[in-house]
């Protein structure tokens, strides 16, 4: 059986992260090793099952909390500060070097769900990563979202989200039930997206930060896998392409799971973690994992492919 153990990791700036790392069985040296970016305001023990799973394949994965979430949150949110950039930039970053000092002669992999795929291209040592996953990848802009969607999220993030966050000193997930508490500052930023790119408008020593970070994702040139499934109603086809296309330097294949195709009902934006999905969903990642068999540099990141669980068979392109 795979080991699970908690773990304390140092951000770059010093800043004591908490995670879990589950690690395979057995003194055999992996041929990689997961850094997992979990989806914002989402813990990372909510990752555990798939996590043992890969262990359980001769993977080891590391799972951490960004700063302000989960295990690497204070006592209490109020005055506590921490932006994306950090999460990006010091936590990510933090959490490679980590991984890459337990292993040093394992390749390194970037998996990421949700919004945590954007967090590995603004990283300061992005050059480890051998390749990446990302598994309902969007950027978190609501017009990407489904239609029926879009009206009530801009309303919560732009509307109740800034209010909520300006009189609290952060904003309340969990008893919203959206997850963990978050951030005022992460807050702030996720309400005052509106525009369908990341972009900075005004000038100062944080919008130079941003403005470098983002500068980064070009420099990511490895091979890359997107996963989307087609019921999911917020990391949809054009969300994850809209992600896909801020990695300007690779090229990435990406395919849309219908559920029925893998013999389930609904898959949405969580049901690949559930660990009742599991059986159908986690083996379809172990080849790229272990070789990039599927990362096909003729296919480009503008391109959906359906594909099959099973070796993963095209089956329609648009």
């Amino acid at each position: 059986m795979p080991l699970v153990a908690p773990v304390s990791i140092p951000a770059l700036d010093g800043y004591e992260l908490g995670g879990l790392l589950h690690t395979p069985a057995g003194s055999a040296l992996p041929p990689c090793a997961v850094v997992f970016n979990c989806g914002g305001g989402i813990p990372a023990a909510r990752y555990s099952g798939f996590a043992t799973y890969l262990a359980s394949q001769g993977i080891p994965v590391l799972t951490y909390d960004y700063r302000g979430i989960g295990a690497s949150g204070p006592a209490g949110l109020r005055g506590f500060v921490a932006t994306a950039e950090d999460w990006s930039e010091l936590d990510c970053s933090g959490a490679i070097a980590w991984l890459r000092t337990r292993y040093p002669q394992s390749e390194i992999v970037g998996m990421a769900h949700s919004v945590g795929a954007m967090l590995f291209g603004a990283t300061t040592n992005g050059s480890e990563l051998s390749r990446l996953v990302f598994i309902g990848a969007h950027t978190g802009y609501f017009g990407d979202y489904r239609r029926m969607y879009q009206i009530p999220m801009a309303v919560l993030w732009h509307g109740v989200m800034p209010l909520i966050t300006h009189a609290l000193g952060y904003f309340p997930g969990r008893v919203l039930q959206l997850g963990e508490n978050i951030p005022a500052g992460v807050a702030l930023q996720w309400a005052s997206r509106r525009a369908p790119e990341i972009r900075t408008e005004s000038r100062g020593p944080e919008t130079e930060r941003t403005e470098r970070l983002l500068s980064r994702y070009k420099e990511i040139h490895v091979p890359t896998y997107a996963l989307s499934f087609a019921d999911d109603a917020f990391a949809t086809v054009k969300g994850a392409q809209r992600l896909l296309s801020m990695y300007s330097g690779v090229k990435a294949r990406h395919d849309v799971l219908e559920p029925v195709t893998a013999g389930l009902r609904k898959i949405g934006h969580f049901g690949f973690f559930r660990r009742a999905n599991g059986p159908a969903l986690w083996p379809m990642l172990l080849p790229f994992l272990r070789s990039a068999s599927f990362a096909s540099p003729s296919q480009s990141s503008e391109s959906a492919t359906y594909v099959t669980p099973a070796g993963m068979d095209r089956v329609t392109t648009r």
